[in-house]
């Protein structure tokens, strides 16, 4: 069997993944991926993702620059989540979200109050043009 056809594609040909620094082990990013987005992941060694938005393939730092090596990928036991251990890479090595910070998990819960709990890196009116 094809390692592809392992995978537990939901209804829209669409698996959740989750990137995790391989240095540090922090959550970076949740995304998705179909076939072809897995497939060229796997042959690139960069993340390439699915945008739900776009309705295209979508290659991590193609507009940024904040691109994502990656070291392994691994399936959760159920074959319906995938785990990519990237390092994160570009002009400003470290910036994985779009808002110019390290992760896109930094919404931290404090009594009752959603804080920013990580500081912009970089002003993203500068990153993306």
């Amino acid at each position: 069997m094809n390692w592809l056809d392992q995978v537990q594609w939901d209804e829209r040909g669409l698996i959740p993944v989750i990137a995790q620094e391989a240095s540090s082990g922090d959550v970076l990013m949740f995304a998705w991926m179909d076939r072809e987005a897995l497939r060229q992941t796997v042959e690139l060694g960069r993340a390439v993702y699915f945008s739900r938005s776009r309705g295209r393939l979508w290659f991590k730092g193609e507009e940024s620059g904040h691109v994502q090596r990656v070291h392994e990928v691994r399936m959760d036991c159920d074959s319906d989540v995938l785990l990519l251990r990237v390092t994160q890479l570009g002009h400003e090595p470290g910036i994985a979200c779009h808002t110019g910070r390290h992760s896109c998990f930094f919404h931290v819960l404090r009594d009752g109050a959603w804080i920013e709990g990580e500081p912009v890196l970089k002003d993203p009116a500068t990153i993306y043009k």
